[in-house]
């Protein structure tokens, strides 16, 4: 019996954003597919807009594939998970070692071909991408609490948004200015009513 497709289904009982309020909770199986869906975007910007040279599958598969270990770890609130280096490098080593763990329950013939991407290359520019889309998906989450009245994501929306802007990735920056105004806006608003 193989176990691997069995834990990623587990993602959608995985919650985020645990030590806030959130007027809709969010898993990380919801959230992995908006992270795809924003790195496909993001990528798709880059080497349309840009003439950029991105592997949009290969970001795409990393995006996807990029909580894996969470099914194992849980999801380690941002404040926690960045307290101090110490602790930031051993929750790295315990990530990795859910990923090897995880993908042990692949045969090894599916292992050899999904692991590439269970453990995405950190310095390719496709993970870069990924991360901005990762950064993306939890501002628009704020967005969508505030929109909400939820005042309790306030900060967050500032700090994420100001991390966006760090990355200094025109992709990022062209998907702010064209589609982001557009999640402000009701349904009828989107259809034209």
């Amino acid at each position: 019996m193989e176990y691997f497709y069995a834990y990623l289904d587990r993602m959608k009982f995985i919650k985020r954003w645990q030590l806030m309020r959130s007027v809709r909770e969010e898993n990380i199986m919801e959230h992995s597919h908006s992270v795809a869906v924003l790195t496909h975007a993001l990528v798709s910007i880059e080497n349309g807009v840009f003439g950029g040279h991105i592997d949009a599958e290969k970001a795409v598969l990393y995006a996807l594939y990029h909580e894996v270990s969470e099914v194992m770890t849980g999801d380690m609130p941002t404040p926690v998970k960045y307290f101090n280096k110490s602790i930031h490098g051993e929750y790295e080593k315990l990530e990795q070692l859910a990923v090897e763990k995880i993908a042990d329950t692949l045969p090894p013939e599916l292992k050899e071909e999904l692991y590439p991407y269970l453990q995405a290359d950190k310095h390719s520019d496709e993970y870069r991408f990924v991360k901005a889309a990762d950064k993306l998906s939890a501002y628009i989450k704020c967005l969508e609490e505030l929109r909400s009245g939820n005042r309790e994501f306030a900060q967050a929306e500032r700090t994420i948004l100001a991390s966006l802007e760090h990355m200094e990735l025109r992709a990022v920056n062209y998907f702010i200015e064209h589609f982001i105004p557009a999640f402000s806006l009701s349904l009828d608003e989107l259809e034209g009513l």
